[in-house]
């Protein structure tokens, strides 16, 4: 029996669903790929545009709002 005979998966114990196989090969292949994107250096990085955190305000300095009452109010504010 060659390694294209056997099959991919191989229900030892119980009576799986379809949906319940299917939501497995779907976890297997999702933990694949991530596998395959980290040893090949795929990680993409988060543009600018895509970056949440420029949305907040900050200070003169550069910073972030200082932390008191109200803050959180202030750093949604336009400039």
């Amino acid at each position: 029996m060659t390694a294209e005979d056997k099959p991919f998966l191989q229900v030892v114990r119980g009576d799986p669903s379809p949906e319940e196989i299917a939501a497995l090969v779907a976890v297997l292949t999702a933990r694949a790929r991530a596998a395959a994107a980290a040893r090949s250096g795929g990680e993409r990085r988060t543009s600018r545009w895509a970056d949440r955190s420029r949305l907040v305000r900050a200070t003169a300095s550069g910073g972030l709002p200082p932390r008191a009452p109200g803050a959180w109010r202030a750093s949604a504010q336009p400039r």
